[in-house]
C-alpha cells in the first residue's frame, strides 16, 4: 500500500497552490494599482495615454492568466481524480443514511451505527446511499464529502494513516434531527480491528 497517494495530500496541495497564487496576485495587483495612482495622477500626467493596439500587452494578459488557470485546473483535477479513483484491494463498507443516523455494513455482514471502525494504513471504500431523503456524508479529516441519495449508489474512499478518532456529520439539511446526525471514524491497529471483526457483540 506504500505506493498509494493519500487524496488528502492532493486536495491540500491544490488548495495551497490556488490560494497561494491568489494572495500573490492580490498583493501584486494592489502594488501596481498604488504605483499607477501615484505615477499617473492628473497633476503629473494630464493627458491620458492610449495603449490600444499594444500587441505585447495583449499577448501578456491573455497568455499569463491562461497558463495560471490551466495550472489550477490540472492541480484541481489531480485532487478530484485522487478522490474518485479507488485503489485495488480497498476495504469496502456499505453506508446507508437514514433520518437521523448512519448505518455501516461490513463485508462479513457486521453493522455499526454512527461509527466507522477501520484499520490504520488500509484504504477504505465507502459505497453510499440513503434510505429516505438526501443526506451528505462529510468527513473533514479525510476531505470526504459525498451526497447520499435514495436509489443511487455513490462512493468515496480515504486512507487513514494515523490511529485516533475523526468526527463526521451530515451536511445536507434533512429534517429536525439533522444536527444530531453525527458520528466518529475510529482508526485502530490491524490487530484490534481483526479482533473486533471476530467478536459477536460489536466493539
Amino acid at each position: 500500500m506504500s505506493d498509494i497517494i493519500n487524496p488528502v495530500t492532493l486536495v491540500d496541495r491544490s488548495f495551497y497552490f490556488i490560494i497561494g497564487f491568489s494572495f500573490v496576485f492580490l498583493f501584486a495587483i494592489t502594488l501596481v494599482m498604488v504605483y499607477f495612482v501615484i505615477r499617473y495622477r492628473r497633476s503629473r500626467h494630464p493627458v491620458s495615454a492610449d495603449i490600444r493596439g499594444n500587441w505585447k500587452l495583449e499577448i501578456a494578459w491573455v497568455f499569463i492568466p491562461t497558463v495560471i488557470a490551466l495550472a489550477m485546473f490540472v492541480s484541481g483535477w489531480q485532487a478530484y481524480t485522487g478522490l474518485r479513483n479507488v485503489p485495488e484491494g480497498a476495504m469496502e463498507i456499505e453506508v446507508i443514511a437514514q433520518s437521523f443516523s448512519w448505518i455501516f455494513i461490513y463485508a462479513n455482514g457486521k453493522e455499526t451505527e454512527n461509527e466507522i471502525l477501520v484499520p490504520v494504513n488500509t484504504p477504505v471504500k465507502l459505497t453510499i446511499t440513503s434510505a429516505d431523503v438526501i443526506h451528505s456524508l462529510f468527513i473533514p479529516a479525510f476531505r470526504v464529502k459525498v451526497d447520499a441519495v435514495k436509489g443511487i449508489k455513490t462512493h468515496a474512499w480515504f486512507l487513514p494513516e494515523k490511529q485516533g478518532e475523526y468526527f463526521f456529520q451530515c451536511t445536507e439539511f434533512c429534517g429536525v434531527g439533522h444536527a444530531d446526525m453525527t458520528g466518529v471514524v475510529s482508526v485502530v491497529s490491524q490487530e484490534a480491528f481483526d479482533e473486533w471483526v471476530e467478536e459477536d457483540d460489536g466493539w
